[in-house]
Order: C-alpha cells, then sequence, then structure tokens
C-alpha cells in the first residue's frame, strides 16, 4: 500500500504530546512493542497513529472502547490530515464502516478487532495494531492484549502499542514484553492546559436505599448553572460537561438545568442515544448557538474532545458491574468513581484550553475513592470472552500473557453454559457449532437464538428480536414485545439503529423459517421463545403479586420482581434481569429489566433439558413424605402427593431427602456415636484405609452405609427406628478394622482394675485429644501415660475427686505425682478422710474404695 505520507508535525500542532514524538520513535527503534501514558487532552489519540503509520508498512488499526470514540477520533485526524473521512483515515463499529482500498489508518472497536482476529489471526496486511485505553481494563481489551501477545510470537514484525491515560503504565510494559524485559514507556506528563479544581459537597447523601438522591441531582443541577454562568461572563465560547452515573441521572439532571438555566442548550449525551445525535455533540456548536451545557455518562470520559468545554462538573459518582455470583447475574451497582477515572473527567476541561473542574464532593470523600477501576474481568459474563478463547486455542485463557487471569467461578458458568449450547467439548476445545456461534456478531446465547429461532419464526423475525436483545434499547416496563412494537413502527428514536442491527444479523440468520409461528411475525409468543432459546434458565413463572408488581421465581432458583403490564403474566421470557441496588423489587433482590410472554408448552418445548418429573420426599416429624413433582429447572409445574414405595425411585427420593436435610435427622445412638468418633480419629491420624465420616462425606456416600435404611425409611420405618451403629460398621475397611480395638479401644484398663470408658472427640474436631475420666485414687503408682492409635495419641486423663469432681487434667502422669499432687492431697484429705491419700503415690495400691475396704481387701481390687 503506497500513499502520501502523514505529516505529524502539522497534525500535532498545538497538542502536548508533540514533545514526546522524538522519545516514542526512539523507543520504537529498540522495541516492537512500547507503552505510552499521557494524560487525557494531551493528544495522544490523534498524533501517535500517523507516527506510526509514516513507519510501518500495511495498515494500523487503533482500538477504542466505544463506537463514538471510534468515529469521533477517525473524523478528527481525517480533518487534521485534510483528508476525507473513509480515505486515509477511516473506522469500523458495529454496524458502520467507513474504510477503503487506500486507508492507512482505522479505527474500530475492541469488540470489531476479536472477531477480526478469528477470521485472520495473522492479521495480514496490517502493519501495526495500537490499543487505546487500556487503563480502563475493558475485557475486550484485557483480552485484546493477550491475543496480540501471542501474534507478535509468530510476527515480530508487527507493531503493538498500549496507551494508557493514568499512572499504571509498569503493569502494562510487563505484559506487553518478554521474558527478556518489560516493554518501553513513553511518557508525557505534562496537561496541556492548566486546570484549576473547585469542591462544591452536597449537604444531603448523594445515595440512599433507593440510589441517587433527588436533592443530589438538584445539587448538581444548581453547581453546574452557577458554574457555567460564571463563566460565560468571562468567556463566552466556553462550553460545560457534567459526569453523571447513568442515563437515568443524564435525563433528570439535564431536566432540571432546563428548568433553571433557559439560556443554555442542554444536550444529553450517552450510549442509548441515537448515533447522529451523540455524533452532533460532540461536533461542537456554531458560532451563533447558545452556550451549551452537555450531560453525559461515562461515554465522554476517554478518547473524546467535545470541542469548547471548559467547565466539568463531576458527581463523583460511576455505575459498574458487579456480579452477583450467587444469582448468577451481573447488575450495575452505582458507587465513587475511582480517583483515575476523576482525572480523566477534569482533562474534558483542559484539552483546549486552561478549564475547571467541580467536584460535587469534599477533598476527603475524593481521596476515599478506589485508585483505579476495578477490571471488567472481575464481574463481566465470560461467555463470550470464553468462547472467543476456545475459538483462538486457548480455552479458560490458557497460555496467554492476560493482564489478569479469567476468574475460576464466572469462567466455570461460562464454560458451563457454553457446553450447554454444544459451543465447547469436555476438553473445553471449540466444536464446529461453537465456531458457527463465534462469527456471528453478538453474544453466543442470542447467536443460539438467532440460529435456532430462525426455523420456528423465520430469519427475519428472528433478527428483529435478538437485534433488539443485542442492541442496548430502550425497553420501557420491560416489556420488550411492546419496544419491538414501538421499534417496527419507526416511531422510536432508536429505530433506525435497530434496523441497521437486525438487517445484519439477518445475513447469519439462515433458515428463512417453516415453522408454525413463521407466518404470524409479531407476536408476543415468538419473541418469548426467541428470549427463551437464549436464555432458558430465566424462563420464569409469577409465584406472588400486589397491586402494582409481581414476583417471577426463575428456572434458575432466583426470584425477581417487575412492574407494568408484565406484572398479570403467569409465565415469562426473561432477557435482562439484574440484582436491584438498594431497592429490592417485590422484595426479591433482582428486577426483571426486559421479558416477553411465554406459554407453559413452549417453555417445555425451548428448555426440555430443564423439565423433570419426579419423585420429591422430605422428612415430616421423623417419617418421609411424597410428592410427584413436575419442574422446569426451580420451578415447580405440578405437585401431587403419592406413597412412597422401597423400589429404585422411592430410594433415590429418599437419598435426596436425606441429604437435604442431613444427618440430623436421625437419632445417634451412644454406640454409634461413640464407634463415628473413634473412625474420625482414625481417619484424622492415619488417613485412608479408614474411611472418612464427617457430615459431607458420609450424605455423599449414601449407598455405600446406609443402604438398607434407604429401604426402610422408603417403606415407612421412621427415623427413630434406625439404628446408625451397624450401618457404620458396613464401612470398615477390612482386613484392617480387626486393629480397630487396639489403635482406638472403646475402654482403657487403669491400674485400680477398672475398665473406663475413653471419650472420644467430637467428629467436626479429630484433632482434640481422647479423655478418660477416672478417680485419682485408682491411678497410683501410674508413670507412664499411654497412648492410642499405635502410639500416635497421648490420653488426656481427668482425675476425679471421690465424689466425681475434676481435680486435674494431664496428659503426663509422672509429672503430676511429682508436683502437683503434694497440693491436691493437701486440699483433699480433709475433705474426703475415708479415701487414701498418701504421702507417696508411687508406692500405694490404685483403689477405687475407700481406706477401709481397702483394708478388709486383698491390697488390690480385681
Amino acid at each position: 500500500m503506497t500513499s502520501a505520507p502523514f505529516n505529524p508535525s502539522e497534525i500535532g500542532r498545538g497538542l502536548a504530546f508533540a514533545s514526546a514524538v522524538d522519545d516514542l520513535t526512539a523507543a520504537l527503534d529498540r522495541s516492537p512493542t512500547v507503552v505510552v501514558s499521557a494524560p487525557p487532552g494531551t493528544g495522544k489519540t490523534t498524533l501517535v497513529p500517523p507516527v506510526i503509520a509514516d513507519r510501518v508498512r500495511g495498515r494500523v488499526i487503533v482500538t477504542q472502547p466505544r463506537r463514538v470514540a471510534a468515529r469521533a477520533a477517525a473524523r478528527r485526524l481525517a480533518q487534521l490530515d485534510g483528508s476525507s473521512i473513509g480515505s486515509r483515515v477511516g473506522f469500523t463499529v458495529r454496524g458502520e464502516r467507513q474504510v477503503g482500498p487506500s486507508t492507512r489508518i482505522e479505527f474500530v472497536t475492541a469488540g470489531v478487532l476479536l472477531r477480526r482476529l478469528l477470521d485472520d489471526p495473522g492479521l495480514d496486511g496490517v502493519g501495526a495494531v495500537i490499543i487505546d485505553e487500556v487503563h480502563e481494563r475493558a475485557l475486550e481489551t484485557d483480552l485484546l492484549i493477550g491475543l496480540l501477545g501471542e501474534v507478535r510470537e509468530l510476527r515480530d514484525d508487527l507493531v503493538l502499542i498500549a496507551m494508557s491515560a493514568t499512572l499504571d503504565a509498569d503493569r502494562f510494559a510487563t505484559v506487553l514484553g518478554t521474558d527478556a524485559g518489560a516493554a518501553p514507556i513513553v511518557t508525557q506528563a505534562t496537561p496541556a492546559h492548566p486546570l484549576e479544581v473547585r469542591w462544591a459537597p452536597c449537604p444531603t447523601p448523594r445515595l440512599d436505599e433507593r440510589g441517587v438522591t433527588w436533592a443530589f441531582l438538584d445539587h448538581v443541577a444548581s453547581t453546574a448553572v452557577a458554574a457555567h454562568r460564571a463563566l460565560v461572563r468571562t468567556d463566552p465560547t466556553a462550553d460545560a460537561l457534567v459526569f453523571a452515573p447513568g442515563a437515568r441521572e443524564v435525563a433528570e439532571i439535564a431536566g432540571r438545568i432546563r428548568g433553571l438555566a433557559a439560556e443554555f442548550d442542554v444536550r444529553e449525551l450517552h450510549g442509548q442515544i441515537p448515533a447522529a445525535e451523540q455524533d452532533a455533540v460532540i461536533s461542537g456548536r456554531g458560532p451563533d448557538r447558545p452556550a451549551r451545557i452537555i450531560v453525559t455518562t461515562s461515554l465522554a470520559e476517554s478518547s473524546l474532545t467535545v470541542p469548547g468545554v471548559r467547565l466539568v462538573v463531576d458527581t463523583c459518582l460511576s455505575r459498574a458491574p458487579q456480579r452477583d455470583a450467587g444469582r448468577g447475574m451481573t447488575g450495575l451497582v452505582t458507587g465513587p468513581t475511582p480517583k483515575a477515572s476523576a482525572i480523566q473527567r477534569s482533562g474534558r476541561a483542559t484539552r483546549q484550553g486552561p478549564g475547571v473542574v467541580v467536584r460535587c464532593v469534599d477533598e476527603r470523600t475524593f481521596a476515599a475513592a478506589p485508585a483505579h477501576p476495578a477490571p471488567e474481568i472481575q464481574a463481566a459474563d465470560l461467555t463470550d470472552a470464553a468462547l472467543l478463547l476456545a475459538c483462538w486455542g486457548a480455552p479458560g485463557g490458557m497460555g496467554l500473557r492476560l493482564v489478569d487471569p479469567l476468574p475460576a467461578v464466572s469462567l466455570g458458568d461460562a464454560l458451563a453454559a457454553l457446553r450447554g449450547l454444544g459451543a465447547i467439548d469436555s476438553e473445553g476445545r471449540a466444536t464446529d457449532e461453537g465456531r458457527a456461534l463465534a462469527r456471528i456478531p453478538t453474544a453466543p446465547r442470542l447467536a443460539r437464538a438467532l440460529r435456532a429461532g430462525s426455523a420456528l419464526v423465520g430469519g427475519r423475525t428472528a433478527s428483529e428480536v435478538i437485534a433488539l436483545l443485542s442492541g442496548d434499547l430502550r425497553v420501557a416496563d420491560g416489556d420488550a414485545q411492546a419496544a419491538l412494537n414501538l421499534l417496527r413502527t419507526g416511531r422510536s428514536p432508536d429505530a433506525r439503529r435497530w434496523e441497521q442491527e437486525a438487517r445484519r444479523l439477518e445475513r447469519f440468520a439462515g433458515a428463512t423459517g417453516t415453522g408454525p409461528g413463521a407466518a404470524a411475525r409479531g407476536s408476543a409468543d415468538q419473541t418469548g421463545l426467541l428470549i427463551a432459546l437464549a436464555f432458558p434458565e430465566w424462563i420464569a413463572r409469577r409465584v406472588d403479586r400486589s397491586p402494582h408488581s409481581a414476583t417471577f421465581l426463575l428456572a434458575s432458583g432466583t426470584r425477581a420482581g417487575i412492574t407494568g403490564p408484565l406484572a398479570s403474566a403467569e409465565w415469562l421470557a426473561v432477557a435482562d434481569v439484574t440484582r436491584a441496588q438498594g431497592r429490592a423489587a417485590a422484595g426479591t433482590g433482582a428486577i426483571i429489566r426486559s421479558a416477553a410472554l411465554i406459554s407453559e408448552n413452549q417453555a417445555e418445548q425451548v428448555a426440555p433439558h430443564l423439565c423433570t418429573d419426579r419423585l420429591e420426599a422430605q422428612f415430616v416429624n421423623g417419617r418421609v413424605v411424597a410428592r410427584r413433582e413436575r419442574r422446569l429447572g426451580a420451578i415447580v409445574r405440578s405437585s401431587v402427593p403419592v406413597r412412597v414405595q422401597a423400589n429404585e425411585g422411592g430410594r433415590d427420593a429418599v437419598r435426596h431427602a436425606v441429604s437435604e436435610h442431613g444427618l440430623g435427622i436421625f437419632i445417634w445412638s451412644d454406640a454409634a456415636d461413640a464407634l463415628r468418633r473413634r473412625l474420625a480419629l482414625l481417619h484424622h491420624e492415619l488417613g485412608s484405609p479408614w474411611p472418612d465420616v464427617s457430615d459431607t462425606a458420609l450424605l455423599g456416600t449414601l449407598d455405600s452405609w446406609l443402604g438398607p435404611e434407604l429401604s426402610d425409611l422408603a417403606a415407612g420405618t421412621p427415623t427413630a427406628r434406625i439404628d446408625l451403629a451397624p450401618a457404620l460398621r458396613r464401612i470398615l475397611p477390612w482386613p484392617a478394622a480387626v486393629d480397630l480395638d487396639v489403635l482406638v479401644p472403646e475402654r482403657l484398663a487403669v491400674p485400680s482394675g477398672s475398665q473406663v470408658r475413653l471419650s472420644y472427640p467430637p467428629v467436626e474436631d479429630p484433632g482434640a485429644r481422647p479423655v478418660v475420666a477416672v478417680k485419682l485414687q485408682e491411678c497410683f503408682g501410674w508413670a507412664e501415660t499411654p497412648r492410642l492409635v499405635a502410639g500416635r495419641v497421648p490420653v488426656l486423663f481427668h482425675l476425679l475427686s471421690p465424689a466425681g469432681h475434676p481435680l486435674a487434667v494431664t496428659d503426663d502422669l509422672a509429672s503430676f505425682w511429682a508436683g502437683p499432687y503434694a497440693q491436691v492431697r493437701a486440699e483433699m484429705r480433709g475433705r474426703y478422710p475415708k479415701h487414701p491419700w498418701p504421702e507417696d503415690p508411687w508406692s500405694a495400691v490404685p483403689t477405687r474404695h475407700t481406706t477401709r475396704r481397702s483394708a478388709l481387701g486383698s491390697g488390690r481390687d480385681t
């Protein structure tokens, strides 16, 4: 590819990063992998790509975490280069592509490049990849770092640049480096223009149990209006940028500002507004337009230059994903903005001149915020990532140099989901179906629903529904069908974007649809059917209803609430359910955000693997009571009382009930409890072949020791009549069991001739000592403390008074007779004068009787 070189000197005019270009070229002379660290607003996103393009053969790919950033960066660079977008500089994002054969620099989202790597692992025709905003720790960016590191092992000519706006460059340099050393770091530490920091804390809390408070939103709006009015008096060209945690808060703050200051042009900027509106906001304002206040989410936090901004008002709140492992879902949680992100936000005010940031917190609150955002990999659903890695040939990230490993629990959930889709085999490798799903530009679950649903409802209908589910589109009242109907009319502001996505997905749909629902386009049960194909574990049945809301039980076992028209439904197919923050909908702690109607028959059709028909037993007053239950996952479809039979089905039901209730349902006899304690000590000290008799182990091996009793319980025998001692003897290891009474005897012979019962430690504390409680007089002359388990465990003596009260505790009899005994004798001989308290216990005759009775005997008890 030949074309005129770029002109970095002209492109970088006025950009602070221009002073670091020589350092960058020097670093590239030493290494093809470089980390660039520079504050926001210094121009690295604009200047680094043309510098690299003039050094390499082939196209330069620049990744951005967001579509709006990729489009904006490409247009900005094309403008500075004096070329038209799509010629020397272009971009590719989901649903839009402007590149040509002469394109030298292509801006893309990280997701676009990941899918491109699956089709072209060697990146043929690409001379360099620049990964921007790596500090945000987006999941797709982290994956790119790992995959491109492996590509570089095969292509030493590929230049790889990672760019960070915060001071954590060392970590990325280590990951991108080699065993010989880290990648070089190019730093440009001076911001483009000075920044004035002001503090405007709200007198009332920012958050309560319902989320962001109305009082705080009022405070942010009034603070923004006052600060901007003061600024435009000295600089009428200045615009303001107000950061809010989410789209709802953006709308609330924008509405308040409009009511307070009619003289300003108030705009909203977030991911749910159409791309054209996003681009209009970041294109600046005309000379005759009023000053603007742009209220935005973190969308404008990095990579974007919003022209004219001199003021940033920051709520210092962010909304980030947080995984709920118990429910298997991820929810957005509002909390303090990490300081690194807040610094990026403030940098929006100094991109084109001196600026001001007003933070709506005090300095102490700001200082207490986290230093950096949590990596998305810690909270995200990893299903898409796990499929991509399996297709790449690195299941679970094995062998890749990742910034952080994939969390084991989340990865396990993702792999289980992929196995359920038939996307990976038992070894974690991608199947043909998995590779087909990975090439559809949407999540694996939705890709599966698109392929399978096309045959049932038609390719066009399936594509429309999946486009709604994958497009981050508005779903009012959680009603996916109503949202789809509105999109089809074209009256929704999201209609154009949705239509483009539907047309794109239709190319992957395959079947034209010959199923019974194919002709009736647009019905609610079709939408529900497709949702259930994607998320069968989120099929839900109503279990409770109040006047304004309802609670549904999902097949996964989670309860979730919903308000609005769908609250009256009996069955729902749920597409989006998230944990509630503070506010627990219908007392569930989870909220259904998108769903459609589905019938019970449809639910059974799309989720046969979740359907069961089995006997369920439980113990009531010590006896087994059973019901035959038809379930869809955790949802009980029907339940009928039945009589348990002592057959395999009855045994299975009883086994399950015992596992659920635990061994506490049984009455442990003294003999059973003693045997279990002895076995626990042997297992603790000797291990195999002596069995583990903990609750967990016994419940996991019920058939091996409680088999006959399970049949008895199924036949109606109450738990009180089950003797567990013979049951435990079934797991004694033969022939080692012949030594049981030698290793852990039931009784211990003491010098008086008595056989005293040993008390073994509890099963849950087998490391404690066996105890023998015996009268002190019965142990006269006993010097050596006996030891059990082939000499491994000394016995602990509780030496008792004649009345059975403890006098001393020792595991060293010789030391006791030589020392403490004298004090015990002095205290006890007056209290128990009829019993022997010899001055010399070594020569005294051991006895369990009084002095008189001992004298009448032979001198030794028998």
